[in-house]
């Protein structure tokens, strides 16, 4: 038995060490804690079991689990629930036909006997924890371990039982797994019903009863049972701090523009002339990084003046473009200001301006405002 212990757990870590090298990394994401009622499953297997008895120490018997006097057929029925897409629990029955050898002449002969083995169970999802949680992975390995009860119903014998295991399942659909399940239980020494203080077969009697068995069958999700995403806090930050950034030039613009406009009607000439005249503070249009597609709709609103203007005095307007050079390499950098000019000049285009009088020019990546996301913008003004 300790070899066997030994195999299923080498083959455990084996297995752990495919799943992580199958699973594929553009579905992992963290997750949040569902609700109790969530996650639940329901598994039916059929059973084959193998019978090691106490009573046989000493008697050179064969190990062979595939021995007529060991093997049977059973079945077994289980309902549990995932707390995390790591970490579940199971309730396990499996029975109820079985062997065992309570006589010296047992061997090549075939002793039966009926028995209910329940356990409670934990499971530890190695493909998820090491791995990430998918929805749609494959194959999933759960190691397990439990204790419980048992009681050999030919003889009315009950004992304690602990449990070992390896559960793996193959997803056929969101619902639906194919299991096989190979299980290790070490039961009392009273299973059977035999006096522990006798001697058997000249050998006292030190060793536990104990079983191996490998199952196939179904298991069925109940309800939820998928996860949600955690949220992404720093990306959420990251697009407040930058709409808040945009809002502060957007302020920046106004107030220059405010004050130049004050200038202007102070110094004007008796004939307005001045009046007519356009004040030339640039107007900004924000981008997120790495991104040729405007941010905020918003920000087209604050140059329809200009080309309202443009298209009633038949100025020409110029589109500088930018890009922040913290990020990025200088090809990639003129690529973006390039992009961003162009797409504020079709904007221009849209709001009825002449596209011969709307020239555009790329500065690539720029240092010139704080924060950062402030040089990632594209500006309009009438041209000189």
């Amino acid at each position: 038995m300790k070899k066997l212990l030994i195999a299923m757990a080498f083959a455990g870590l084996s297995l752990s060490s495919m799943a992580q090298e199958t699973a594929d990394p553009t579905l992992k994401y963290s997750v949040a804690t569902n609700s109790f009622w969530s996650n639940w499953f329901v598994q039916g297997n059929f059973t084959w079991t193998a019978f090691y008895s106490n009573e046989e120490k000493g008697m050179g018997w064969t190990k062979s689990p595939v021995k007529d006097f060991r093997r049977d057929m059973g079945f077994s029925a289980a309902i549990g629930k995932w707390f995390t897409p790591g970490i579940g629990i199971r309730a396990k029955f499996n029975g109820i036909w079985g062997k065992d050898v309570p006589k010296e002449n047992a061997y090549n002969t075939c002793m039966h006997n009926k028995y209910w083995n329940l356990q409670g169970q934990a499971l530890f999802n190695l493909s998820n924890l090491f791995c990430g949680y998918s929805p749609t992975r494959v194959w999933n390995i759960s190691p397990y371990a439990g204790i419980g009860l048992v009681r050999n119903m030919s003889l009315n014998s009950y004992c304690m039982a602990g449990s070992a295991g390896i559960l793996n399942q193959w997803r056929v659909s969101k619902r639906v797994q194919i299991n096989l399940d190979v299980q290790y239980n070490i039961m009392g020494d009273d299973f059977e019903g035999v006096d522990e203080s006798l001697a058997y077969g000249g050998h006292e009697k030190r060793n536990h009863d104990q079983i191996v068995s490998a199952e196939i069958g179904l298991t069925y999700n109940l309800g939820r049972c998928t996860w949600n995403k955690t949220p992404d806090v720093d990306a959420i930050k990251a697009l407040a701090q930058s709409q808040i950034d945009a809002l502060n030039a957007q302020l920046n613009d106004a107030n220059a523009e405010n004050a130049r406009l004050k200038n202007l009607l102070a110094n004007k000439s008796d004939d307005n002339k001045a009046v007519k005249e356009f004040v030339n503070t640039p107007i900004s249009v924000f981008f997120n990084i790495n991104k040729t597609n405007i941010a905020s709709q918003k920000d087209l609103v604050n140059i329809e003046a200009l080309a309202k203007y443009a298209k009633e005095n038949g100025a020409k307007l110029k589109v500088d473009g930018y890009a922040d050079s913290a990020t990025g390499n200088a090809s990639i950098n003129q690529r973006l200001s390039e992009g961003r000019a162009n797409t504020v000049a079709d904007e221009l285009v849209k709001m009825g301006v002449d596209r011969s009088k709307i020239t555009t020019q790329g500065h690539g990546g720029v240092d010139e405002l704080s924060p950062v996301s402030f040089n990632r913008r594209a500006t309009v003004k009438v041209a000189d």
